[in-house]
C-alpha cells in the first residue's frame, strides 16, 4: 500500500528515524564549547586544545588535582575560575606549552601555579624541582606568596631567591654547583 502523509509529518518521521551520529554529537559539543569561550571572551589558537573548565571542582574530577590544593583554593576565596584560568589550567595540565595574555589581577599566577604543583605530584627531597623566573621582585614576592598559600599542607617547600650570595648561605656553598 501507499502511505499518505503531509510534508510536516514526513519531516517528523525522518527525524524520528535518524539517530545522532558521532560526527554530529562532536560538532554540537564543539559549538557549545565555542559559545562558552565567546561568552567568557577566551581567544585561543592552536590545534587539539583541551576544553576549558567552568568550575574548580572539575580539576579534581577530571585532572586529579591534590585534594589539599583544592581545599586551599576554596579557603583563599576562589569559587569560580577566571577566563584565563578556565583555559590555561587545562592546557598546562595536558603538558602543552602556553603563551597567555590577560589583564593585571585576572588570576594568571594561580593559572600556572595549580598545574605546576599538580605536575610535581608530591614533595621529594631532591632539591629544586621547579623554577619560576620573574622580571621584578614585586612579582616574585606575589608569586611566592600565592604559591605558599596554595601549597599549604602539601609538604612542598617554596623558596624565593633574589640574590645568589644569599642563596649560597641559605642552601649551602655546594648549592650553586648542584642547582
Amino acid at each position: 500500500g501507499i502511505k499518505w502523509m503531509s510534508s510536516l509529518e514526513a519531516k517528523f518521521e525522518d527525524a524520528k528515524d535518524k539517530k545522532p551520529t558521532v560526527e554530529k554529537l562532536e560538532r554540537l559539543r564543539r559549538e557549545k564549547i565555542n559559545r562558552f569561550r565567546n561568552q567568557h571572551r577566551i581567544n585561543i589558537q592552536g590545534t587539539d586544545l583541551p576544553d576549558p573548565i567552568a568550575t574548580f571542582d572539575q580539576l579534581q574530577k577530571e585532572y586529579k588535582v591534590h585534594p589539599k590544593i583544592m581545599e586551599n583554593i576554596q579557603a583563599a576565596g576562589f569559587h569560580v575560575p577566571t577566563p584565563i584560568q578556565m583555559q590555561a589550567i587545562p592546557v598546562m595540565l595536558h603538558g602543552r606549552e602556553l603563551l597567555a595574555s590577560a589583564p593585571t589581577g585576572s588570576g594568571k599566577t594561580l593559572a600556572f601555579c595549580i598545574p605546576l604543583l599538580t605536575h610535581l605530584k608530591q614533595p621529594r627531597n631532591k632539591g629544586f624541582r621547579a623554577l619560576i623566573i620573574s622580571p621584578t621582585r614585586e612579582l616574585a614576592s606575589q608569586t611566592h606568596r600565592e604559591l605558599v598559600k596554595l601549597a599549604e599542607g602539601t609538604g612542598f617547600r617554596i623558596h624565593m631567591i633574589h640574590k645568589a650570595a644569599e642563596a649560597a648561605k641559605k642552601f649551602g656553598p655546594k648549592s650553586s654547583k648542584k642547582f
